[in-house]
Parts: structure tokens; C-alpha cells; sequence
């Protein structure tokens, strides 16, 4: 990248020489897993051009947009409702939390045995290379797990724009009102951040643009369900996790155009893999970039993947908000509404997400399902268990997985993996 980006990023803090390692494995890693598919669809180069700036231009841009009086909000979890940050007049962006960095730093503030997701959190911050963090005008925490609620008492020590919004853990009237008031308090703290107060015109504008982003991730989705699938699960993840970094209307524009690529495939049954390849769901964790381990193995293993019911994936984008409202306390109720839908492992009881993964499998026309477990990430890898019970009734092979950000456990995944897809085939 240019001498300007690095100028750029020393200004941030970075430290630029663990910043130049991280972004030499990134490209290297992104070169051999994505690059070295066959049969990719030509509208992935966008998405090809985002992950070759995605530290670069793509920072350039939220500085230019500082520069402008606008504020940048970063959110680690799709509890954050994008429509407040909008309305505001504010940018929202997902922070980095999918691959280990300065785990020996971390592990001198959080236990070893803390899930992956939350030690990268802190290792991107202790490391100092993660640029999208250190733009922020406001990080976002929220008390999803216990690991989450505790280690936000320590991140707080390390930024001094952490806000950290509470979350029920139950689906019922009080778990709403809970989500309201939570959700009130942020649209208070964010119209105080940014100096804007947010109106009905700008709320509305903001569940439209959202909404329009979301309905072009359903469009990907649907197309998915062709056999042969006419793109890849590692594509389409792709897609999903730049949902989080990119210009939301750029990126619905972008999603869109392949998905007109897409269409004309399906018509002509040209897929990205050859018809009638197994085809697996992948269910549980969300998987942020670079996080690519294990649909990386799946597709490379004689499988297809043909969804994802999770955070970063059908989970996250899944439900539209209400489009209907015109004045600021109706629209925020159908923010509310929308949100409360989410499926997430930390409520109890969690019927809802369980109904959705069989929804998903038939939808999908899925062959089995591969449930992804983080280590020590407590509500998934509780929740895994009576999944595959209830899975395995309806009889749909499901396999589980707990793994971490190493490699280390690639080869044993891989033979697993092989095994239950030729199970799939008998």
C-alpha cells in the first residue's frame, strides 16, 4: 500500500511493524484461500478490491469523513442498531475480532481460557493495529456473555470512548422493555456524540438504507438455494462480513450487481461447484474476518456451503425493520421490534433459533449441518448439543465442531469433516 496509508496509520497509533505482519498473513491468506478458486463469479473482484483496502482506502475514507464533522461508532455485535448511528449522523463499522494478535499481552489481562472472539477483541487493541478501532469516535460494547460483560470492565481501562449497552437474556415483556430502554439510551448517548439530533426524516432515511442492505444480502441468499449453487460459501461469507466494514450504499449496489451475475448462472445451471455436491449449513458462531478456517476446509473437503445461520450471516440480516413509522418514537419501536428478533445463543429458553436452523436446512435444500463452536464460548457450545438432537430426529446429519483461531487443529477438522461428508453421500 502507499507511503500515504502508512503515514495514515502511524498518525492512528498503529504499530506499524506488527500492522505490516498482520496485513502480509491477511493477503496471504486471502490469496490462498479465496484467490485460488475456480469459477468465482466476475462481481467478486469488488469484493476482491474491498479485502485489498479494507485497512487502506476504506480508513481514508472514515478520516475524510471525520475531517467532514462526521462520527464514527464501532460495534463489535449486531445488537447495535445500525438505523440509530445513521440517523445520527454518524458511520458505523464492525470492529476487528476474528484472528489471535498479542495473545501473550492479552492473556496478562483475561484468562487463557477465554473464547477466541473476546481475546482478539483485546489483542487488536493491545497490539495497536487495528485502524477501524482506533477511528473510532465511540466503541460499542454490549453485555451479550458473561466473558463479554466482564472483560468490557477491562477494555474500558484500555479506550476512553467505550459505551457498553445492556442486552436481555430473555424473549418476553420485560426482556423488551429492557431492549427499549437500552436502545433509547443510545440513541441519547449518539445524538450527543455527534451534536445531531435525530428527526423523523433522518430515522426513516436510515431504516431505509439499512433495510435496502439486508434485502440485497435475502437476494444472495435466495440464489444460493439453486443446485448447482452458483457461488461459493466462502464468497458469500465474504459478502456478509464486508456488510460490516463497507459504504452501505455502495455495498448494496455491489451485492445487487452479482446477484444479477448470479441470476443469469442459475438460468444456465453453471455453478461454482458441479451439481448435486453435498450441500452443508454451517450454524453457531459468528465467524469475522479473517476467519475463514472452516468453510475454508468444508469446500476444500467435497461440500458446498449454502448458509450460514449465524451473526455474520442469516442471524444478523435476516429481519427487516418497519418501514411505516413517521415519527421518531414509532420507527423506534419497530428498531426494538426488529432487533428483539434476533436469535441469539445468550437467550433462554431459545426455541426461536433452533425452528430457524431446521427452517434454514429445508430452505436451503442443506444435506446436513456442521455446528461451529468456539472454545469456551459457553451459550453456543451449550446450545450445540440439543441442536444436534433435534437435528438428528429430523434426521439431518449434523456434525459439531468446537475449534479456535489456530491452525493448529486444521488437519483433525479436515478428517472429521471428510468423514461426515462421506457419510452424507451413503
Amino acid at each position: 500500500m502507499s507511503e500515504d496509508y502508512r503515514l495514515m496509520w502511524k498518525n492512528l497509533g498503529l504499530n506499524l511493524e506488527a500492522h505490516d505482519m498482520l496485513l502480509g498473513v491477511l493477503g496471504n491468506a486471502y490469496k490462498d484461500i479465496y484467490l485460488s478458486q475456480k469459477e468465482r463469479p466476475e462481481g467478486m473482484a469488488y469484493f476482491d478490491f474491498v479485502m485489498s483496502e479494507v485497512h487502506g482506502l476504506r480508513i481514508k475514507e472514515l478520516l475524510d469523513e471525520k475531517a467532514a464533522g462526521r462520527k464514527i461508532v464501532g460495534a463489535y455485535c449486531v445488537f447495535v442498531p445500525e438505523e440509530i448511528v445513521l440517523a445520527a449522523n454518524a458511520t458505523l463499522v464492525g470492529l476487528c475480532s476474528g484472528a489471535d494478535f498479542a495473545i501473550e499481552e492479552v492473556e496478562k489481562l483475561l484468562p487463557r481460557n477465554t473464547c477466541a472472539l473476546i481475546k482478539s477483541a483485546f489483542g487488536f487493541k493491545l497490539g495497536k493495529v487495528c485502524p477501524y478501532l482506533e477511528s473510532a469516535d465511540m466503541i460499542v460494547g454490549e453485555n451479550t456473555c458473561d466473558g463479554k460483560k466482564k472483560a468490557y470492565e477491562t477494555l474500558g481501562q484500555l479506550v476512553s470512548n467505550l459505551y457498553v449497552m445492556d442486552l436481555p437474556q430473555v424473549k418476553t415483556q420485560n426482556g423488551r422493555a429492557l431492549l427499549k430502554a437500552e436502545y433509547f439510551q443510545f440513541k441519547a448517548a449518539v445524538e450527543k456524540l455527534t451534536g445531531k439530533a435525530i428527526t423523523a426524516d433522518s430515522l426513516k432515511a436510515a431504516i431505509q438504507t439499512v433495510n435496502a442492505k439486508r434485502k440485497a444480502i435475502h437476494r444472495l441468499s435466495a440464489l444460493r438455494q439453486a443446485d448447482p449453487a452458483p457461488i461459493s460459501g466462502l464468497d458469500a461469507l465474504l459478502a456478509n462480513q464486508v456488510f460490516f466494514y463497507d459504504n452501505p450504499a455502495r455495498f448494496t449496489a455491489s451485492v445487487n450487481k452479482i446477484c444479477d451475475e448470479l441470476e443469469k448462472r442459475v438460468e444456465e445451471k453453471k455453478g461454482a461447484f458441479p451439481a448435486r455436491t453435498p450441500r452443508l449449513l454451517i450454524s453457531g458462531c459468528p465467524q469475522a474476518v479473517p476467519n475463514w478456517k472452516l468453510p475454508f476446509i468444508i469446500e476444500t473437503s467435497g461440500a458446498v456451503i449454502v448458509g450460514e445461520e449465524s451473526c455474520v450471516g442469516e442471524r444478523g440480516t435476516r429481519n427487516l425493520t418497519a418501514e411505516t413509522g413517521n415519527t421518531v418514537e414509532t420507527m423506534m419501536e419497530a428498531i426494538v421490534d426488529r432487533y428483539f428478533q434476533v436469535d441469539c445463543a445468550i437467550f433462554t429458553p431459545n426455541p426461536d433459533r433452533l425452528a430457524h436452523i431446521e427452517q434454514m436446512a429445508a430452505q436451503y435444500k442443506a444435506d446436513g449441518v456442521i455446528h461451529y463452536g468456539l472454545q469456551f464460548c459457553q451459550p453456543y457450545l451449550m446450545e450445540a448439543i440439543p441442536v444436534e438432537k433435534a437435528l438428528e430426529k429430523k434426521n439431518i446429519p449434523c456434525l459439531r465442531i468446537e475449534t479456535d483461531y489456530s491452525m493448529e487443529d486444521a488437519g483433525q477438522l479436515k478428517t472429521r469433516i471428510e468423514a461426515f461428508i462421506e457419510q452424507i453421500k451413503g
